[in-house]
């Protein structure tokens, strides 16, 4: 087989690899941390993540272990429960790497805020996660989002590929 000829059945091989850890990816972790955040349900959100997880909010410049990410994950629930806000979450990908054991999935996120007075609010940013298979099942190990300064925006979220095609 000529170089020419391997190329294109090892790119074939790969995506045919990667395509059922995304999507066995989307149905253990994405899908139901889209809805656990969007229901305010920190305990379902954080059981979703390893319990060596680190945690970084880059815009405050703060890294959180599991403990401390429930805390800040619960107090930010209540306080939008209060507020009678509903928040709206979307994931979009840019870079999606794996094996059969670990993987990397890098994206732009939308936050859709609606207010009780009506008013919508949107934020966006850019997200790099690491997953890790534990005992069959994956879980987020590092999480990481910034705004990038107020730099990620719209465009960047609709530039990106959705969840599943």
């Amino acid at each position: 087989m000529t170089k020419l000829n391997f190329i294109p059945l090892l790119f074939a091989c790969t995506i045919g690899f990667s395509q059922p850890i995304q999507k066995e990816i989307n149905e253990q972790v994405w899908k139901p941390f889209i809805k656990s955040y969007n229901d305010y349900r920190a305990d379902d959100f954080l059981a979703l993540h390893s319990k060596d997880v680190i945690r970084s909010a880059r815009d405050s410049k703060k890294v959180w272990n599991w403990d401390q990410y429930l805390q800040s994950q619960s107090e930010g629930d209540k306080r939008e429960l209060l507020a009678k806000s509903k928040r709206t979450l979307s994931l979009r990908f840019t870079e999606r790497l794996n094996n059969a054991n670990q993987a990397l999935d890098v994206g732009i996120f939308q936050v859709l805020y609606q207010l009780p007075d009506g008013t919508k609010e949107s934020y966006y940013g850019r997200f790099h996660v690491a997953l890790r298979k534990e005992n069959g099942h994956w879980k987020i190990l590092v999480d990481t989002d910034s705004t990038e300064d107020g730099k990620i925006g719209e465009r960047d979220f609709l530039a990106a590929s959705p969840m599943e095609p």
